[in-house]
């Protein structure tokens, strides 16, 4: 017998009215509350944000965005990975809301040290710079020079440089700064280390007096403090991370093996059992070499040094940020310029030549809280000279022997094992560690003048970032 008319058809859900109610609420879910910095801001900056999934502010942007948006100059010291950038970008985008820019005549002047992080810059800015109108636009060397006055002359109301092609545009009258209102120097430490201080000192010089400028630094000596009392009005100072650099969530390791070739292997297995890595040598060429040793030995790895155009280190930074290669081998110009999330393990292959320069390499890993593991690979010959440097920038540090490291080398084994840091003596070898290099795989020893690895001696003046 058929079932009644009325009856429901429980083979099919949607016929239960008690289990499909005929009306459904498909009223939006409510947005989730602004962090009180972000209220006051223009409505399309504060949609845009939404759309990035940024509606809480971080500690550096809450300290910092207000005092931005206030008009008063900035001086700000913050962990690598802290939201800094946008910190920074929040109040120059509001500021310039609404007008435009005359050609040549940018309003704003973000002032970088790297190409890399001048495309990163502007990476997290362009898409809230487009939903507020303003054109940004990127300058720096190793690209067509054609391409950036053309950008300059159609409009650019944010520009993010780096100094020397920057200073190339403003000398040869293809950019002007009578209408800057806004000048921020980022990672303004390492723009000093590379040399650029002369070059800063002198754009920031010309941006108009009285006008707003931020700068943003791991550290607040030397160079950096000569910039701030020359270029700075009564700042107000945030220093959201008093050891900034001594990152809390990694751990510190000392890896000794018996001879240079074993450091490869080491490398190898370390990054087998630890994922993506970046590892550090003191050279281009040695950057090279250890990247095709790696790769030889199954690793695919890619370099990244000042040799290369720009588009090569593109390529190479983009197949290591997306997972296609598991390493990059990098020399310190990318100590500051590499901002990929998820890195974890830092390998100094070759020794940092100072403290200061340890921890910037290591910042690449345990950002904005993430847990991270940092490798130093030596020979018994510089062990002293390693924990020198490692008590000189205030990390604990556990000592591992290649003999007796555990057999799956990932941080978490690492961090179980090991020994406490020795007793440091005077300085052992030369000033950077590592030893005199061997040639990879078999290969003949470069001509005198080119030791491999080393310091090269051809005479030639290293290669900046224009």
């Amino acid at each position: 017998m058929s079932a009644p008319a009325h009856a429901p058809d429980h083979t099919d859900p949607f016929s239960d009215p008690e289990r499909h109610p005929t009306e459904i609420d498909l009223a939006p879910a409510p947005p989730e509350p602004l962090g009180n910095v972000f209220t006051g801001l223009p409505p399309e900056l504060i949609e845009a944000l939404r759309q990035q999934g940024i509606v809480t502010p971080t500690p550096v942007q809450e300290a910092v965005i207000p005092d931005g948006l206030a008009g008063h100059d900035v001086l700000g010291r913050a962990q690598t990975g802290s939201g800094k950038t946008l910190a920074f970008a929040i109040p120059v985008l509001a500021k310039l809301a609404g007008e435009r820019s005359r050609p040549c005549h940018p309003r704003a002047v973000i002032v970088v040290p790297t190409r890399e992080l001048a495309n990163q810059v502007a990476s997290a800015i362009q898409p809230l710079a487009s939903a507020m109108a303003l054109k940004l636009v990127t300058v720096y060397g190793g690209t067509p020079y054609d391409k950036q006055t053309r950008q300059l002359r159609q409009r650019a109301d944010v520009v993010v440089a780096t100094p020397g092609r920057l200073e190339d545009l403003l000398e040869n009258g293809y950019c002007f700064f009578d209408d800057v209102r806004l000048t921020i120097l980022d990672e303004a430490d390492h723009l000093c280390d590379l040399g650029f201080f002369p070059a800063v000192d002198k754009l920031v010089g010309m941006t108009p007096e009285g006008s707003q400028r931020m700068l943003l630094s791991a550290t607040l000596d030397g160079d950096v403090d000569t910039l701030v009392r020359r270029h700075l009005r009564d700042p107000r100072l945030h220093q959201l991370d008093p050891n900034a650099g001594s990152v809390t969530t990694m751990t510190h390791h000392t890896l000794t093996v018996g001879g240079f070739r074993d450091k490869v292997d080491a490398a190898v297995r370390l990054v087998e059992a630890n994922g993506r890595t970046i590892i550090f040598t003191r050279t281009r060429e040695g950057a090279v070499e250890l990247a095709e040793a790696l790769t030889g030995q199954g690793v695919d790895a890619v370099d990244l040094h000042g040799n290369l155009s720009q588009k090569v280190r593109e390529r190479n930074l983009h197949r290591f940020s997306t997972g296609r290669a598991q390493a990059v081998v990098a020399t310190d110009v990318a100590a500051r310029g590499i901002h990929v999330d998820h890195v974890d393990l830092v390998i100094h292959f070759d020794a940092a030549s100072d403290p200061k320069a340890y921890l910037h390499r290591s910042g690449r890993t345990a950002r904005a809280g993430r847990d991270g593991a940092v490798v130093t690979i030596t020979t018994p010959k510089f062990v002293q000279q390693v924990v020198r440097l490692q008590s000189g920038a205030g990390v604990e540090v556990l000592h591992h022997d290649i003999r007796t490291a555990p057999e799956s080398m990932t941080a978490k084994a690492l961090a179980k094992s090991g020994s406490p840091a020795p007793a440091a003596s005077s300085y052992a070898g030369s000033r950077h560690g590592g030893g005199p290099r061997k040639p990879y795989r078999g290969q003949s020893r470069r001509p005198a003048g080119k030791s491999f690895g080393g310091r090269q001696h051809s005479g030639k003046r290293p290669t900046r970032a224009r």
